[in-house]
């Protein structure tokens, strides 16, 4: 089985740095249509991402993952002919309408916003055509295996990010409180904000905390676990994240990945091997902490309800802060421009600036004084940040060279990773022998070592000679040149495209009848659904407003991580139930808890 690094990219330079930092396959935005409306990306932009990810052999998916009116449906068909026509590897689709447009033979993706949690789900998807299924961030190792071993379709799952507290795809909060659906690209992010939590009698038991936040996930002690259980396709999530990010993350993974490829029947991706001029840590990147989320079962230490920034890495704990200056207990060394944060007695995030660094004593920017004993955290590296700024890494295929001689002419071959060869035979005759011989070797030998700019990385030339012949160095760098680059042009028409049309299937869908949650937004999506067996069908919340019902739908449950859950034995304080959430201006939620499933709604 092939296994897929695929890396988020917000921009066609996030995703060529993806590719050049290791990933195996790279997604990012339509022009329009994307679930990230603030990432989207031209044809030319994706077009030249394509061409870069192709000489490794590297794939493009491109999402148009948002639910579409039936205005959008032409414009949308549009795109996808000029993403298929430049090269898009596949397209990762939410709204069913997409898949009855006249499309050209590429690959679908099923988006995670389709809720892919079931075996059944997962089945009729893979029979309707789909190629690759992107799974719910809440399943289990277990339930992942389950789907896997009943299935054949490729599954693909996140390994990395920011994690939704809703299940994706059926979260209505955005949209029933300021008009800003989710499921159209433009979440508002409401569940990062703080809310308090009250009973029955208006009693606040939890007053302005990130209730709705979570920790990011962090698989990266898991990756072997998750190949095991099925998945071919490991995703690090972050299209809105910066460029530091994309190339911190991506080759973390890759390292950790290539060490569990080494020795095993699986095999990567695409070509290649990367080197990097820093130490990967994911630490040093965006991140509210790192938690295993759900896949090995109902965790307590999944929530960021302290805050929903960016905490970093530990650093050191206070021993002092008097005056302009801090002592501390430091862990990993600290530079001048560092930026550092810390919990204050409140549990509120403060930050500031190091100006000046001395062993163990920090001078901030401005006077602070911190408690002793407080944790001292780096969410900001200047030096870490200032190498991701520059070139920090170089990709390139492995090859040999084979130089052969006979009746006075030279057979040049040069022969990559993936077996691909071609040969030059140069108009040349060897007349001049060398007049020292070992040099001359040594020179061939060098001259063909070298790749310069191109992907290729020479391990090794073999030479076969009957003498020691004089070559000019400015001959054999021009063979070289032309040997490499008809190397690379060999690759690409060698590479295969993955080419497939969505069949007109007519299977029965896993129910019978679509509330709003299925998200059915145009006419073409409710053909799809009816022609698989569905005989009832609601229009989308977005396009038809409701009162009390579910405006998310999700696994966290917040009576369980404040330990009010009543399944839980050593839970004993309970609360006066019904429970709601109140937001910083009045908002008011209902929790709804449904233990048998253990789930949690919040009814607006």
């Amino acid at each position: 089985m092939n296994i897929e690094l695929l890396a988020p990219a917000k921009d066609a330079l996030c995703g060529i740095e993806a590719i050049n930092h290791g990933a195996d396959a790279v997604y990012i935005g339509a022009p329009k249509f994307s679930a990230r409306m603030a990432a989207a990306n031209s044809i030319a932009d994706i077009e030249s991402l394509v061409k870069h990810a192709h000489k490794y052999y590297a794939k493009v998916y491109v999402a148009i993952n948002t639910i579409l009116t039936d205005e959008e449906l032409g414009e949308a068909e549009k795109i996808i002919r000029e993403l298929y026509n430049v090269g898009t590897d596949a397209l990762i689709i939410q709204d069913m309408g997409i898949t009855q447009l006249d499309l050209p033979p590429i690959p679908l993706h099923a988006s995670t916003q389709m809720d892919n949690r079931t075996v059944e789900k997962v089945q009729f998807l893979e029979e309707a055509g789909f190629e690759q299924v992107v799974l719910a961030r809440e399943l289990s190792f277990a339930k992942i295996k389950e789907i896997s071993s009943q299935t054949s379709v490729k599954l693909e799952a996140f390994i990395h990010g920011a994690l939704c507290v809703s299940y994706s795809g059926q979260c209505y909060l955005s949209q029933a409180t300021c008009g800003r659906s989710a499921n159209r690209g433009n979440c508002a992010q409401l569940c990062r904000l703080p809310y308090s939590l009250t009973d029955a009698d208006g009693k606040i038991l939890v007053r302005d905390k990130h209730l709705l936040s979570l920790q990011d996930f962090n698989l990266s002690t898991n990756l072997e676990e998750l190949i095991n259980a099925g998945v071919s396709s490991l995703k690090i999530e972050g299209r809105l994240k910066d460029l530091a990010y994309v190339k911190n993350t991506t080759a973390y993974y890759r390292q950790i990945l290539d060490r569990i490829l080494e020795g095993s029947s699986h095999q990567k991706g695409s070509s290649g091997h990367c080197t990097y001029t820093f130490t990967p840590n994911v630490e040093k990147s965006f991140h509210r902490g790192g938690c295993s989320y759900f896949t090995e079962g109902r965790q307590k230490d999944i929530t960021a309800f302290d805050t929903p920034k960016s905490t970093g890495e530990r650093i050191g704990i206070v021993r002092q802060s008097k005056g302009s200056a801090i002592s501390v207990n430091i862990q990993k060394p600290v530079n001048n421009g560092d930026g550092l944060c810390y919990f204050d007695q409140d549990r509120k995030l403060i930050g500031f600036k190091v100006n000046r660094a001395e062993g163990q004593t920090l001078f901030p920017a401005e006077r602070i004084n911190i408690e002793p004993g407080t944790e001292l955290f780096r969410n900001f590296d200047q030096q870490f940040e200032k190498t991701l700024a520059k070139k920090s890494s170089d990709r390139r295929i492995n090859a040999t060279v084979s130089i052969v001689e006979k009746d006075k002419l030279l057979s040049i071959t040069a022969t990559d990773e993936d077996n691909i060869s071609v040969s030059l035979t140069p108009d040349f005759t060897l007349t001049e022998l060398a007049q020292n011989k070992e040099r001359a070797i040594e020179q061939l030998n060098t001259q063909f070592k070298k790749s310069g700019n191109t992907i290729f990385d020479v391990k090794e030339v073999f030479i076969e000679t009957t003498d020691a012949y004089f070559i000019p160095a400015s001959i054999m760098a021009e063979w070289r040149r032309e040997l490499l680059e008809k190397l690379e042009e060999e690759r690409e028409r060698r590479r295969v495209r993955t080419e497939i049309r969505f069949p007109e299937t007519s299977h029965p869908y896993v129910e019978t009848e679509l509330g709003y949650q299925a998200n059915l937004h145009n006419r073409l999506a409710v053909r799809f659904y009816k022609k698989h067996g569905v005989t009832h069908t609601e229009p989308s919340f977005e396009k038809e407003t409701r009162s009390n019902v579910a405006v998310m739908t999700c696994k966290h449950c917040i009576r369980f991580s404040l330990g009010f859950c009543p399944k839980q034995k050593e839970n004993k304080q309970k609360p006066k139930e019904p429970l709601y959430l109140i937001g910083d201006k009045g908002q008011k939620y209902l929790l709804k808890f449904d233990c048998l499933h253990c789930e949690m709604q919040l009814i607006k």
